[in-house]
């Protein structure tokens, strides 16, 4: 072969080579991202719209205030429901105030509806739904038990599963945060375990309760994890939010977590496995998937759906902006990388020194293209007598609140 053969060939193979880049670049840049864990396509979601749910914020309100029965819910917090074979929807709340409430005016003379000082106080209920939309029911309280002196337990996600890998009988599993009385500035508990209960079906009876991660070891209790927040299925996997307590050690933000078991593997410990940071492993320190300690991360509660191919998650904003506003993030996989945050949106909350925390979905009731949310609120005040005076006072504000949302892509 001559040298100007060999130069031509030469020439040839590198333009070869070029033209396949930057054909390999095109076909990168039009295709969407993939969802790693999933394989379904991915693109950034946002809210692109919301309103108030007056229905559902008002049938709490209607329920919380019938006086016929003495011993049922009348407001609480840590709002988390699920839909039951049946049609019905177990709804779970964690502190909860039971016993009458009285109608206005109260005893200082507002126009609100109120509840005696005196009016008992329980660590978790479960109140049960009617297929039609009407509650109806609250289970014995409190449903879970404390595990022991200066312990209670918060119940989070629940989902419907195989009693066993195979079986054609269904009970419930709830998610359980278990804390222990704490000195400041653990004034709401020292986290200590994650705990999964199972709970009959269709009686709801609560049948046991097995722990799943115990953080105990960890004496940085603001690096402890608690498992539960949020979970929703993608493939043949279960995955599982979780977030730690940094807030409470004054950070802006805490972290968020993801854990993963075998779709009906919830109440199997030996089946969890947890993101390190570069793979998934049953026995790993579970790494951070979002959080900064300032301007990103999320609340000391959340939650996390999916639409389409893309995970949305929703939070608490950082900062002082998270006593009032909601704020978002969207990543292509629950391991991220998470996008945002987004803009948020700041939805009513009722007059006096209160704040919305809590952020949590309801699959069971949206549909449609439309996403049901709810929020917590609390009053700000620290100090527990002054604050259960308040809340006691007026009792509508001790309720979850709903908002209904539509995703789209980003303004």
């Amino acid at each position: 072969m001559s040298d100007d053969a060999r130069a031509r060939r030469r020439r040839g193979t590198g333009l070869g080579v070029l033209l396949a880049l930057v054909c390999a670049a095109v076909l990168l840049t039009a295709l969407p991202d993939r969802d790693r864990e999933g394989g379904g396509a991915c693109t950034a979601r946002a809210v692109t719209s919301w309103q108030a749910d007056r229905g559902l914020t008002d049938e709490f309100a209607r329920y919380g205030n019938d006086p016929v029965r003495t011993d049922d819910w009348t407001g609480g917090d840590g709002t988390h429901s699920l839909r039951l074979p049946d049609g019905r929807v177990l709804w779970l709340f964690s502190d909860t105030y039971l016993g009458p409430v009285h109608g206005p005016p109260n005893p200082v003379g507002e126009s609100s509806s109120w509840r005696d000082a005196s009016a008992p106080m329980v660590r978790n209920s479960a109140v049960v739904m009617a297929a039609s939309g009407r509650l109806r029911r609250t289970l014995p309280a409190p449903l879970f038990p404390d595990p022991g002196a200066g312990q209670w337990r918060w119940p989070v996600a629940a989902r419907v599963e195989p009693r066993s890998p195979g079986s054609a009988e269904r009970v419930v599993r709830v998610l359980l945060w278990t804390r222990t009385a704490g000195r400041a500035p653990w004034i709401y508990g020292v986290p200590t375990a994650t705990e999964v209960a199972t709970l009959s079906l269709p009686g709801l009876r609560l049948e046991g309760v097995r722990t799943v991660l115990d953080q105990r070891g960890l004496a940085d209790a603001a690096r402890r994890v608690l498992f539960g927040t949020s979970t929703l299925d993608a493939g043949d996997w279960t995955y599982v939010f979780g977030g730690n307590d940094a807030q409470a050690a004054g950070r802006r933000v805490s972290t968020a977590y993801v854990a993963r078991v075998p779709r009906g593997g919830l109440g199997e410990p030996g089946a969890w496995e947890y993101w390190d940071g570069s793979r998934w492993a049953a026995r790993a320190r579970p790494a951070p998937v979002l959080g900064d300690g300032t301007r990103r991360g999320v609340g000391s509660a959340f939650t996390v759906v999916r639409d389409g191919g893309t995970y949305v998650l929703f939070t608490m904003a950082a900062g002082t902006r998270g006593l009032t506003t909601l704020t978002s993030y969207w990543a292509c996989s629950p391991t991220g990388p998470w996008h945002g945050p987004l803009r948020g949106l700041s939805p009513s909350l009722p007059a006096g020194d209160v704040a919305a925390y809590n952020p949590q979905a309801h699959p069971a009731l949206s549909g449609g293209g439309r996403l049901v949310l709810s929020y917590d609120v609390n009053w700000l005040d620290a100090t527990g007598a002054s604050a259960q005076a308040n809340l006691s006072r007026n009792v509508s504000l001790y309720r979850p609140r709903f908002v209904t949302l539509r995703l789209g892509p980003p303004p």
